[in-house]
């Protein structure tokens, strides 16, 4: 079972820094064109030809796939078979944290869905929706961690108690995002959470099951405890450093290899921001002399609402 504990906070932990490093490249993309990060779009060249496919909703996508080859391993990583109740008298239930670990990856997959629905099915995206979906998915994954830890050693405890106050911070400020989701503000620490939540994690794996000097972490060693505190500070600061770091290589990329990489996006948002006026006035104007290379669809929409 040790085993199967490890994958079960490295693999999906691997997942969520990801995500968030992908994530902290599209907040960085929208900060240096001075655009909404709701709707930066990466339009080719070829929009004509690849319209269909940047339709898309790969990240909702991903996040049926990644959910359901989790929930497959969590199902198959045990040695017995996975069930809920045993047949003794008087019945239990067995194997509590795996069920809960089950209940957090379908969490993950119905978000992709909403996620798929409202960028592929709906006649509309509705933004509120997918934020809605994944702040409501956080709520109850922070319900699940609360419980998680009851039964665990102290080391055990000390290091989830740490991810539960990342998970904690992330739903507040996905709570905010639901009135205020083109706030750069937001977006910047809902990804540094993100990056925190994935490595912290990856690093409970290691602690926990399998750390790198071999020997068990020891719950009496007052030493390994304060230490557990300032690797997630280390963290904290690596984290920090990730996303400058992701913002500085965007903005060289930006201004060295890609000069021209905001135009389409920076008029579609002034697009969403009025449609009457002077700004649309100009837009009507530019629209007319770049026919050939972009097209722009006006929506009558909040950005929050619709995209």
């Amino acid at each position: 079972m040790a085993n199967g504990k490890f994958g079960g906070h490295f693999c999906p932990g691997l997942y969520i820094f990801f995500y968030g490093l992908y994530q902290a490249t599209v907040v960085s993309k929208a900060m240096i064109v001075n655009d909404s990060p709701i709707y930066l779009s990466y339009i080719p060249k070829n929009q004509k030809r690849c319209s269909k496919l940047w339709k898309i909703s790969f990240g909702g996508w991903l996040k049926i796939v990644i959910g359901s080859l989790l929930t497959f391993y969590v199902v198959f990583c045990l040695d017995n078979e996975m069930v809920l109740i045993n047949k003794e008298m008087p019945p239990r239930f067995m194997y509590p944290q795996e069920w809960q670990h089950l209940t957090i990856f379908i969490l993950l997959i119905l978000d992709g869905c909403v996620e798929v629905m409202s960028k592929n099915v709906l006649r509309q995206r509705w933004v509120v929706l997918e934020r809605g979906s994944t702040a409501l998915a956080f709520y109850m994954l922070l319900l699940l961690l609360v419980s998680h830890v009851q039964v665990s050693s102290k080391m055990e405890l000390h290091v989830h108690s740490l991810l539960i106050l990342v998970v904690f911070l992330l739903m507040l400020v996905l709570t905010a995002e639901l009135w205020a989701c083109g706030s750069f503000c937001l977006q910047l620490i809902k990804n540094f959470l993100f990056l925190m939540m994935g490595t912290w994690l990856m690093q409970a794996g290691f602690i926990l099951f399998r750390p790198v000097s071999g020997y068990p972490w020891e719950d009496d060693d007052i030493s390994d405890i304060m230490f557990v505190t300032t690797f997630f500070c280390w963290h904290v600061m690596i984290n920090a450093l990730c996303l400058v770091g992701v913002y500085g290589f965007s903005s060289l990329w930006h201004h060295y290899y890609s000069p021209s990489w905001g135009l389409g996006a920076s008029k579609k948002a002034l697009y969403h921001e009025s449609s009457s006026g002077p700004f649309y006035q100009l837009l009507q104007d530019a629209e007319q002399q770049d026919q050939d290379d972009q097209v722009l669809l006006p929506s009558k929409g909040s950005p929050c609402d619709r995209a």
